[in-house]
């Protein structure tokens, strides 16, 4: 024990002399974690919409206002002039002076173009079949979607809010959001963004140590000291497991701070999730640490596997279950996975034990089968005594 002590106060002394590596430990995720928090938004505003009103009456102005009273769409102008119209059949009114909104979208002026036909508002007083046009710039699949599904809701809301739809309904949902009301985003992104980051950051920090010591010789002097490969990984492993705490700490008090996430629920499954998972992360470094020989090796390691499998195959932005085969069964050895699914617990469902109960399990066993990997491929490098 004293061995693995002794290693364990020389990385400190170590870290805490390398300026560049302490940056690395500290104002790199706190960037990661301002970046992750703050640019990604999964739930889409500010759609550019091109509107044709060729109807102009006061029915189609409220159908109009309508549609942007969702803060979903933006209005952006266009020029009668500059465009030239198609679709003669389904809209006869059109003719060639005015405005093609299809070039609108072909151009990336617009997301959506709406046409609203003459004779709308007198089709629909009586009772007459009408429609309008909609052309949706389908490249993103899930902004097509978005569009679609919120101009239909906008045109039911419409119909029942001007008396052109029964309002007695057989069936009518009662929808109530729980555990994220206000529908913050910072709910679901920011307790990812933990998980993403202190896999990423203390791995890397564990890999450069360890490849530190075969670039400048080192790792010689301690091959013939006595310290056995466990006693050497578990020294080296509790130096940057400390470290990684204390990162913990300082992402999840700035967490609070600006993004205002809060524990909710009994926060111990979070406690010991996290120092088995803070452990697994030290283990994934050292397991390439002692597998490359230079730092840019072990770098380059790191972040090509870790953190490209843990962005991707997480659940971080989208979900496991639309992971396709066979990369899902990749996805079960992620222990990003695990701890984003227990961060998203702790922090917004509070469900407790009985919803991660197996997650501690999972990273306790990942974490032994890097240790066991490390300490086989460490043992074989080690001179003879």
């Amino acid at each position: 024990m004293k061995k693995i002590w002794a290693q364990c106060t020389k990385e400190l002394a170590q870290f805490q002399r390398d300026r560049l590596t302490v940056a690395l430990a500290f104002l790199l995720p706190l960037i990661t974690l301002l970046l992750y928090g703050f640019a990604i938004r999964l739930e889409l505003k500010a759609i550019p919409l091109v509107i044709q009103d060729f109807d102009q009456s006061p029915l189609s102005r409220i159908f109009i206002e309508r549609l942007f009273a969702t803060n979903q769409f933006q209005f952006v102008p266009f020029d009668n002039k500059q465009w030239i119209v198609g679709d003669r059949e389904s809209f006869p009114a059109l003719d060639s002076q005015n405005a093609d909104l299809s070039q609108a979208i072909d151009r990336g002026i617009a997301k959506a173009a709406l046409v609203i036909p003459t004779n709308f508002a007198r089709q629909i007083k009586v009772g007459k079949f009408t429609t309008f046009q909609v052309l949706v710039d389908g490249t993103d699949v899930n902004n097509a979607r978005v569009i679609e599904n919120t101009i239909r809701a906008t045109t039911d809301f419409f119909l029942s809010s001007v008396d052109l739809q029964p309002s007695s309904k057989r069936v009518t949902p009662q929808v109530r959001l729980w555990f994220n009301p206000g529908r913050k985003e910072s709910l679901y992104i920011v307790p990812g963004a933990y998980a993403l980051i202190l896999w990423v950051y203390p791995s890397l920090l564990s890999a450069l140590a360890m490849t530190r010591e075969k670039e400048q010789g080192t790792i010689i002097q301690v091959y013939t000291s006595g310290l056995s490969a466990a006693e050497l990984l578990l020294g080296k492993g509790l130096a940057y497991f400390l470290v990684a705490i204390v990162q913990t700490l300082f992402l999840m008090l700035l967490g609070s701070l600006i993004f205002g996430l809060r524990l909710v629920g009994e926060p111990s499954s979070l406690l010991i999730g996290s120092m088995l998972f803070l452990m697994t992360s030290v283990l994934f470094g050292l397991f390439f640490g002692v597998r490359s020989t230079t730092q840019s090796e072990a770098t380059q390691k790191v972040l090509s596997i870790g953190y490209l499998t843990a962005l991707l195959l997480s659940g971080f932005i989208y979900p496991v279950s639309n992971i396709p085969f066979p990369l899902s069964l990749i996805a079960n050895i992620i222990p990003v996975r695990y701890y984003i699914e227990l961060n998203r617990n702790a922090f917004v469902r509070g469900g407790g034990w009985s919803c991660v109960w197996f997650i501690p399990l999972v990273l306790a066993l990942l974490g032994l089968l890097l240790f066991i990997s490390t300490w086989r491929k460490l043992g074989r490098m080690q001179l003879p005594g």
